[in-house]
């Protein structure tokens, strides 16, 4: 489509957003009609129901949603209010792309395992050059998460170039709302469904653990590897919400070594070495565990992170400025510093 030269910012950037959806459900039309269909009719190929359900997902449901979504903008001629009224009328049923978005991850690791075939490899390789199609179909897949986290860039677009005087600029920006919650809920979601994956992950591949069960620990916040005072090999961590773990690696392995609840955990940031820090049990400060990150902004990550999550497993109630000067103390200010071992005292005092 070429727009004419006599359309406004605003009329480009609506019919921008009804032609990238036409091709887009024309996208979604040949996975679900040359790809997935065709699968199913080829009862020959070496694809069980299983995977073909990971490497699709609900891909069915959103060329559905997508086809009315369509018609419906379609219909607004071209009247960016209407567009906007689109999607605020459709924001909830978006979550269908929840399912989609979490599943992706899966959806190409099944894709990379059945491409290891070479009669599958050579059968997707035969339908991209019978559908002239520029891209192989995992290019393809991608696109339902690209699209649903572009929505709400697009109609920011039509918000900032409307003006004030207009009606229906409560409209305009009630959708920009609506997509950008849909958006952040689908990242988070995403976020979590990985960070639950990685726990049953490292939960398997742990040696001489006889504690529980990791899902008991809260979200995995962070991981790492850094080296290790006094000690050859380098440490694993993994920071959850209640407990801080340490590990050595070998092989494919995590061999046990030590953990810390986050309720007893104190930090202790190397005043002389910028890129060292220490953790230990509150009742036993003279034996740190210290480490040593890769670069400075690894550390400040890290101990940001701690100090947060130390805060949040006191039950004491801590002044705002003080937890303030907890997060954002500079560890080579003395004065700061003898603080913050001054509040670390307290707060496993009054726990």
């Amino acid at each position: 489509m070429f727009p004419s030269p006599g359309l406004s910012y605003l009329d480009r950037v609506v019919l921008e957003i009804i032609e990238t959806e036409r091709v887009y459900v024309r996208d979604l039309r040949m996975i679900v009609q040359d790809y997935l269909g065709h699968i199913i009719d080829q009862s020959e190929l070496s694809i069980g129901p299983e995977q073909v359900c990971a490497l699709f997902g609900n891909i069915e449901e959103i060329y559905k949603f997508n086809s009315e979504l369509l018609l419906d903008l379609e219909c607004c001629g071209q009247d960016p209010v209407e567009v906007a009224r689109c999607f605020v009328l459709k924001s909830q049923d978006f979550e269908i792309y929840t399912h989609y978005c979490t599943n992706y991850p899966r959806s190409v690791r099944v894709l990379a395992e059945i491409l290891r075939d070479q009669n599958l490899a050579l059968f997707f390789r035969g339908r991209q050059q019978l559908l002239n199609s520029p891209l192989p179909l995992g290019s393809y897949l991608l696109k339902p998460v690209q699209r649903v986290l572009k929505y709400h860039l697009l109609l920011q677009e039509i918000q900032n170039h409307w003006e004030t005087s207009d009606d229906g600029g409560d409209i305009v920006d009630t959708a920009v709302v609506s997509m950008t919650t849909v958006a952040w809920f689908i990242n988070e979601m995403k976020r979590r469904h990985e960070s639950s994956v990685r726990v049953q992950e490292v939960q398997a591949l742990l040696v001489n653990w006889k504690g529980p069960d990791f899902t008991t620990f809260g979200v995995l916040v962070l991981e790492g590897t850094f080296k290790t005072s006094r000690v050859k090999t380098q440490r694993n961590l993994f920071l959850f919400q209640k407990v801080l773990l340490l590990t050595k690696k070998k092989g494919e392995n995590h061999v046990y070594k030590k953990h810390i609840t986050c309720s007893t955990l104190m930090l202790i940031e190397n005043a002389r070495d910028s890129l060292s820090f220490s953790i230990t049990h509150y009742k036993h400060p003279k034996q740190p565990i210290t480490l040593q990150a890769r670069s400075l902004e690894e550390k400040q990550l890290w101990a940001h992170h701690i100090k947060r999550i130390i805060l949040e497993s006191h039950r004491a109630v801590i002044p705002q400025k003080a937890q303030e000067m907890f997060l954002d103390q500079n560890p080579f200010c003395r004065l700061k510093y003898g603080c913050e071992e001054r509040l670390k005292t307290s707060l496993h005092r009054n726990a």
